[in-house]
């Protein structure tokens, strides 16, 4: 994860124009030195202190960076989660993006412990999905590990999910399935994404191996599902779409008996974490 985010670093380095700070260059010298401590506002999930330690030493190889807690932990707001120490000016410069990455990284790993602790006693399992912000899906899903959820396919090439605008395409369900089933290898499954009770029926007839219950409500997901172990019990049953985040529709949703349960929110509308760094003149006890 962390070795893939180089190059999402300097990226987010230059956009920032951390090398050309006119603030920092014009109010600290050169030579000198800092030292401040990375805090949690919020309580939640950490995830992404290697790529916010990773922001400072790719700026400016002299910071040092120790972190007091591993991604995955859990704390309560006003934790420590990391001291550094190195030149006043990389570390100022640096600060907005590693905290970017910090804030976005953790509130990412909280939401899914969130609804992961929804379906808890169930067979459900939560899942991201691509909805992702573009160039950052490797970090945003390994975040989402962090909080206890599971990766769907990382891009297109991963898995077959036949959506609405394929079928059409294709001219029906049958249709669609069969063109995949001739290309793929046979290690591979067909997930078919189902709106409708006649649409599953006609994926199970196919021979989907895995089908996407979407925007259905809770009481048509039952009957799917009851119709899915009923017919064709080998089939997995994803649920997605309308879902959200609340406890009790992901409760219910789990009741239902599916497999597993994608949330686009995990990676496209999570609240802010708030993290700050703050500069010291004396040491700071644990």
């Amino acid at each position: 994860m962390y070795n893939m985010a180089k190059d999402v670093i300097l990226r987010a380095l230059e956009e920032d124009g951390a090398r050309a700070d006119i603030t920092t260059l014009s109010i600290v010298e050169q030579e000198q030195q800092a030292q401040g401590i990375i805090i949690a506002r919020t309580t939640g999930v950490i995830a992404g202190l290697h790529v916010a330690a990773e922001v400072f030493r790719t700026l400016d190889q002299r910071v040092s960076v120790e972190l007091l807690l591993h991604d995955g932990a859990s704390v309560q707001s006003a934790a420590v989660l990391a001291r550094i120490h190195g030149p006043a000016r990389a570390i100022l410069s640096a600060e907005r993006v590693a905290l970017n990455f910090l804030s976005r990284l953790c509130a990412i790993a909280t939401l899914t412990a969130y609804c992961v602790n929804a379906v808890a006693g169930t067979q459900v399992r939560i899942l991201d999905t691509r909805k992702t912000t573009p160039g950052l899906r490797s970090l945003e899903k390994a975040a989402v590990r962090l909080g206890g959820g599971y990766n769907h396919r990382f891009g297109l090439s991963d898995g077959v999910l036949i959506k609405d605008n394929h079928i059409k395409v294709a001219g029906g369900i049958a249709q669609a399935v069969a063109a995949t089933r001739r290309l793929i290898p046979h290690l591979l499954k067909i997930e078919v994404e189902c709106e409708t009770l006649a649409e599953l029926q006609e994926a199970l007839e196919s021979g989907a191996d895995v089908v996407l219950l979407d925007n259905m409500d809770v009481q048509a997901m039952q009957s799917a599902v009851e119709l899915v172990r009923k017919c064709a019990p080998q089939v997995l049953i994803e649920a997605s779409g309308t879902i959200g985040t609340n406890t009790e529709k992901l409760a219910a949703v789990a009741a239902t008996g599916v497999d597993f349960i994608s949330l686009g929110a995990l990676t496209h509308s999570v609240p802010n974490f708030d993290v700050s760094l703050e500069f010291i003149t004396h040491p700071v006890e644990e």
